[in-house]
């Protein structure tokens, strides 16, 4: 057993004072049962059912009362009753017993000083079976393939853990974690290859456990597919987005098959739900909500990309590669991005995003969009020089946001560009190790720009041309002065604010020029504001703060 990241995450579960019965979910031999056992060593007492057992399954049939049934669990397993609140217990492959399934709601209802944890393939919701979680009673984690971080821990890799850990990483660094990243993109994350990799170190031996991996997939079609018909429909499915994963595909005419776009569909969201892939329908907003196109051609994200480079070969072509972006024409380096940003999520509702723009001659697409703090952040997974990335600029243009991220084979930088339209923006490229480590690396970019720059202007979705406007700077007049102006000053009355908070939060606006020439200048020009340095205007660190003068206008206000 190696660290994974979700023990933190079944600690904080452990003492909520709200817990509830917690359910793991995620593909088969993503390690649940091992992170469990794991976890289940903090405890005085640790109790594992595996309902494939006809001996563990019994314990819930003809199920009457839960403190009968775990008093007879608690028997079976010499174990004792006054230590309830220092006991785990762990249903696991909870999906070949529905009652079961349905019993988790007693757990929480009248056994809440239990620590209760299930966890299952599910794969029986693929084929129709009636299994529904109590609504409201349980809660829900996910466990995904290893990441890149975790693999670093698994390979006794202290030293390069010592170096990602900081912010922003040394430039010596570099080249030590890109070659340990590309092993890591040739083996993939499924946990064992890598613990078989960190015993032999020997690739060329991992190719019976990649196989008898996807066998596992198949085998469990053939478990509970109810005819012939349906079980050769999901092995064809499972074969195809092996080989089709990290692109965009159709459901009709779906790997040149005769299936039908609805038997297509029906399969790969029942797949979707044993998370041994994902269906991306691509955005085409920029702004919050996200709501994805299904009328448009999804993409598809597979489980795990050291699978994906067994099953089509690529393993030779990534064995020295300087740039991923080389192999697979960037297929793989794309989709290994989407697997390292789903490791960093465990919840059942997150999901993979991308952008498009489809226009005549004229297609844009980003690969990725991440929210953070309420922004979109387009994620372009590019080589090559900075001003090649058109679609970037097209995405910039319709967005409220002044930067954007690119992922690539070299190490960190920052630059200042502009789309064709004129708009400016802050590009900051990070190599594709760090993907794991976005969040904290967008924190630190806020942080190195403060409130400076902001961009030029927002190119409005609805047209298809723009010049640059030219901004003309308003003479305002203090009987001029409207309720959003008063808010400002208001906001200032007690201590000195950031333009960006008293635009986006104070006002609800987006921070723009306008906005600020509107509603922060103009108060500055009228004396009512000022900086708080002085002589640094463009200080990360720079507020906004209220005058004598603005005091006296609040107060005849």
């Amino acid at each position: 057993m190696f660290y994974r990241r979700m023990i933190k995450e079944l600690e904080r579960w452990r003492t909520d004072s709200f817990r509830k019965p917690l359910v793991i979910r995620g593909a088969r031999q993503v390690g649940k049962t091992t992170l469990v056992d794991e976890f289940g060593k903090q405890f005085k007492q640790y109790i594992h059912l595996n309902l494939e057992s006809a001996q563990d399954r019994s314990f819930f049939e003809n199920f009457r009362d839960i403190h009968q049934l775990f008093a007879k669990i608690l028997l079976h397993h010499r174990m004792k009753k006054e230590l309830v609140n220092d006991t785990l217990l762990f249903i696991d492959e909870i999906q070949e017993m529905p009652e079961a399934v349905n019993i988790l709601r007693y757990f929480k209802e009248d056994l809440p000083e239990l620590a209760v944890i299930s966890a299952g393939s599910m794969l029986e919701t693929l084929l129709g079976k009636n299994v529904t979680f109590p609504v409201g009673r349980v809660e829900y984690k996910v466990l995904r393939p290893v990441s890149f971080e975790e693999y670093l821990t698994a390979m006794g890799e202290e030293q390069l853990l010592e170096e990602y850990a900081k912010l922003p990483i040394e430039n010596y660094a570099h080249s030590s974690l890109l070659e340990s990243f590309h092993i890591y993109a040739l083996i993939g994350g499924m946990p064992e290859i890598i613990q078989h990799y960190r015993k032999n170190k020997d690739i060329t031996a991992l190719g019976p456990l990649y196989d008898s991996l996807i066998q596992s997939y198949i085998q469990d079609a053939e478990k509970y597919a109810k005819s012939d018909h349906q079980l050769q429909l999901i092995r064809f499915c499972i074969y195809q987005t092996l080989k089709k994963a990290g692109s965009r595909t159709s459901l009709t005419g779906f790997g040149n098959s005769n299936y039908s776009s609805k038997e297509i569909g029906e399969v790969l969201r029942a797949l979707e739900k044993t998370y041994l892939m994902h269906i991306l329908y691509p955005v085409t907003g920029t702004t919050l909500p996200l709501e994805p196109d299904q009328k448009k051609t999804p993409r598809i994200q597979f489980l795990d990309t050291g699978l994906i480079n067994y099953f089509l070969g690529l393993q030779k072509d990534i064995i020295g590669t300087q740039d991923l972006h080389n192999v697979y024409k960037g297929t793989l380096i794309e989709h290994l991005t989407g697997q390292e940003l789903l490791a960093q999520k465990t919840l059942s509702l997150d999901k993979l995003h991308f952008w498009i723009r489809q226009k005549k001659q004229s297609d844009a697409e980003i690969d990725f969009l991440h929210v953070y703090q309420g922004k979109i952040i387009p994620i372009e997974v590019k080589s090559g020089a900075k001003g090649t990335l058109k679609s970037l600029q097209v995405f910039m243009d319709k967005s409220p946001l002044h930067f954007a991220i690119r992922l690539y084979a070299g190490q960190i930088q920052l630059d200042e560009l502009k789309t064709q339209n004129g708009k400016s923006f802050h590009l900051l490229s990070l190599p594709y190790y760090l993907t794991g480590k976005l969040d904290k690396y967008i924190e630190w970019l806020f942080d190195k720009l403060g409130d400076i720059p902001e961009t030029q202007f927002i190119v409005e979705e609805k047209k298809e041309r723009y010049g640059k406007k030219k901004s003309v700077n308003k003479t305002w007049k203090i009987d001029e002065l409207g309720k959003k102006h008063v808010q400002v000053l208001v906001s200032c009355m007690k201590s000195p604010q950031k333009g960006r908070v008293l635009i986006e939060e104070t006002l609800g606006l987006s921070y723009q020029s306008v906005n600020k020439r509107k509603y922060l200048n103009s108060l500055r020009d009228l004396e009512l504001l000022e900086f708080t340095d002085k002589e640094n205007e463009k200080s990360k660190k720079q507020r906004y703060q209220l005058t004598e003068k603005g005091r006296r206008y609040l107060e005849e206000k």
